[in-house]
């Protein structure tokens, strides 16, 4: 049987400022980014999307940018961690980069059979660099990171939970994970058993629960086929009693919704149309896209919105760090 999962699709944060967002993920972090629209459900806000060259599901970080929103506490129902996958040979490349821009970091850690560097970005949010060396996707060919330094895409993600079994059962049940590896409270789970699809669940039942704002994930979006696919996991969950939104047009994606026994958001994405349906490859991320019901409120729109700039070659390396 197929499965109805194929891995991570993208992950979506709260930020506070725009401009500083973009600065860090396509400045320091060297991601591409790939579309600048706007909260669906928010028109005044900013959804912005960061990935690989090509904005493949498995790469896409997004946020949605509010600056008037308080500070969120990361704690146990939340998805805790984003790990970026980079190449074995890179993690000094990195360190100086961070120490260049002033981006604070642990010194690096071994887990499982990788080594990973801790940081946050400047709202907080907590972010790795892991370097496990089975990663055989590209790194940016023509960003501002020396491709053989390049961040890949997603490695994987953290879900921290009061009791992991209800979730893990939902994993392996529902969502075709399997899993691959434990090592003491963390339980890391996938469907590939390649980098940009681990599920790492941490049972963390002494934790405070997470509160929601800025510098915390929103959601995490797990990758379909194709909107017949989707159609047969919402079933699926509609079977065990979870509370699943009917299906919902994202315009690069078709999207349904529902919340994992721990509290945290989960969305089903399918992998079409992608991020080229409104503009060519080469021009991912270069304007303001809105969807086609907005089109007539874009003058509005666009007052309402913080001005944002793509200052890429302000963080570009001299020679190497």
């Amino acid at each position: 049987m197929s499965r109805l999962i194929t891995g991570l699709h993208h992950i979506t944060a709260l930020a506070s400022n725009p401009q500083k967002n973009i600065d860090f993920y396509a400045g320091v972090l060297g991601l591409r980014l790939v579309k600048k629209t706007i909260n669906f459900d928010a028109p005044e806000v900013y959804h912005l999307y960061y990935g690989n060259e090509r904005g493949e599901p498995g790469t896409i970080m997004t946020f949605f940018p509010y600056p008037e929103i308080p500070q969120g506490r990361k704690g146990k129902g939340q998805l805790t961690l984003t790990s970026f996958s980079i190449p074995e040979s890179s993690i000094h490349y990195w360190m100086k980069r961070f120490s260049s821009f002033n981006v604070t970091y642990k010194e690096p850690e071994e887990r499982f059979d990788e080594i990973f560097i801790y940081f946050e970005d400047h709202d907080g949010l907590s972010l790795e660099l892991v370097a496990g060396g089975m990663d055989e996707r590209p790194g940016f060919t023509y960003g501002n990171i020396p491709q053989e330094f390049a961040i890949k895409g997603f490695y994987g993600m953290t879900l921290s939970e009061e009791c992991s079994e209800k979730t893990a059962s939902l994993l392996m049940g529902q969502l075709d994970h399997v899993l691959i590896a434990e090592m003491g409270n963390r339980f890391r789970y996938s469907t590939t058993g390649k980098p940009g699809n681990f599920v790492d669940v941490l049972c963390n039942p002494d934790a405070l629960r997470g509160l929601s704002g800025y510098g915390t994930v929103h959601h995490v979006a797990f990758a379909t086929a194709n909107e017949k696919t989707q159609n047969e996991g919402r079933e699926k969950l509609l079977k065990i009693g979870l509370d699943v939104t009917p299906v919902l047009d994202r315009e690069y994606f078709r999207s349904i919704y529902f919340r994992e026994p721990g509290g945290v958001l989960f969305e089903i994405a399918t992998i079409p149309p992608g991020f080229t349906v409104d503009e060519p490859i080469e021009c991912l991320g270069e304007a303001l896209m809105l969807p086609k019901w907005e089109e007539q409120n874009r003058t509005f729109i666009e007052k309402k919105l913080f001005p944002v700039q793509l200052n890429v070659e302000d963080f570009a390396d001299d020679g190497y760090f």
